[in-house]
């Protein structure tokens, strides 16, 4: 059913042609130039990637046939226990989709395995349908009703703040993007709505500037202010296109932190008012792709993390099990029938022993009056001074 209806869409493009010059042969061995139809340049390069893409992700949910997890309708789930069939997070927010289970002792290695792998593949098919379509969305025109509806200048749309510092001597836009509060989806978008609406601004202000530049300086051909005028015009014209690169630096870096960040007010009014039926299939064709390749890392997500809190909960019981069969410390193999009973050591019982001498010295003859020569110890001198009270004199 899908693949009939993607080729009753694409099939209109196979009138979307360009002319291009071919060399033909004469029968007689001449050579000729003629024009040949080809389909245009930007269907004729995205329009086989995306029928690769969505290729891969057909075969990619086909080989999801028989597997070791289910799903149940979430009312179901919510009657049983938790620690038995742990829910998702991301399933609070989107409450209407059924929740993912898995065996009790959780899936087996080779699942989680090709799990990761089936992820890793949709992530980057993800990134290459992204890519796709912003770059449709670049080419596409921009509409007059969303030029007329931008407010007359740069600082209106960004704010006081942010005006502030894109027009710093000193620039960074991390710094920038870490001073706002980008705690919601919702905030995000609608500074990269602002940044956005202030680049077309700056943008719109130097084509009438310029215009008007024309036009003055044809009247003022002969005259001294020419070149006074075109150096004024210059010098504001610079300004607003250094202020616009560094809005779109700023955009670039906030894209780069929020890959997922929905579609601006730009990008719908584009869809919105756009007029190329080439253009509006490649769009509307990579937006369905980058949504499958989402949606298939989202499940697989979700799976993942149920296996994950149900092995956390196997480990959990297994660990309460193992501690449960343990007994309680007892004291009575001990020889103290109390902890608190400390053994009596009696005094008596133990045999003093005489400290080693710490040092000797000898004293030899006619050293010191001639007295005879004689060992003594230090700790012997010290038993003697306390029993006689004399007080030995050292050499």
């Amino acid at each position: 059913m899908w693949r009939r209806e993607v080729e009753w869409l694409l099939c209109v493009s196979d009138s979307i042609v360009e002319l291009i010059p071919s060399i033909q042969q004469f029968p007689g061995g001449g050579t000729y130039e003629i024009m040949e139809t080809r389909p245009r340049s930007d269907l004729y390069a995205n329009l086989p990637a995306l029928r690769k893409l969505d290729a891969m992700l057909i075969d990619m949910l086909d080989a999801f046939s028989d597997t070791e997890f289910w799903y149940t309708d979430r009312g179901i789930v919510l009657g049983e226990c938790a620690y038995n069939s742990p829910a998702s997070v991301r399933q609070e927010d989107k409450w209407w989709l059924p929740c993912p289970k898995v065996p009790p002792n959780g899936l087996s290695q080779e699942t989680r395995k090709k799990l990761q792998q089936c992820r890793d593949f949709a992530n980057q098919i993800l990134k290459a349908a992204l890519a796709i379509n912003s770059g449709v969305l670049a080419e596409m025109e921009i509409p007059d009703p969303y030029l007329e509806a931008l407010p007359k200048s740069g600082k209106e749309c960004l704010g006081e703040i942010i005006y502030h510092y894109l027009t710093a001597d000193k620039f960074s836009p991390e710094c920038l993007l870490d001073c706002l509060d980008l705690s919601t989806e919702h905030q995000t978008l609608e500074i990269a709505n602002r940044v956005e609406a202030a680049v077309h601004v700056w943008r719109q202000k130097n084509g009438r500037r310029r215009k008007q530049h024309k036009k003055k300086q044809a009247k003022l051909k002969l005259s001294s202010w020419s070149g006074k005028v075109k150096g004024l015009v210059n010098d504001t014209t610079d300004r607003n296109d250094f202020l616009v690169q560094r809005a779109e630096t700023l955009l670039q870096s906030l894209r780069i932190r929020f890959p997922g960040l929905p579609q601006t007010t730009l990008d719908m009014n584009k869809i919105q008012y756009n007029k190329d039926v080439g253009q509006a299939i490649l769009e509307s064709y990579s937006r369905v792709m980058e949504s499958m390749a989402f949606n298939i890392t989202a499940r697989i997500d979700d799976v993942l993390y149920v296996d994950d809190a149900m092995r956390r909960s196997v480990s959990a019981t297994e660990s309460l099990s193992l501690f449960s069969g343990l007994k309680p410390f007892s004291g009575q193999g001990s020889p103290y029938g109390s902890p608190f009973a400390t053994p009596s050591l009696s005094l008596a019982s133990r045999s003093p022993r005489r400290a080693p001498p710490l040092y000797t010295v000898k004293r030899e003859k006619g050293i010191l009056g001639g007295e005879p020569e004689k060992a003594w110890s230090y700790a012997g001198n010290l038993s003697s001074r306390r029993v006689t009270g004399v007080t030995p004199e050292r050499d």
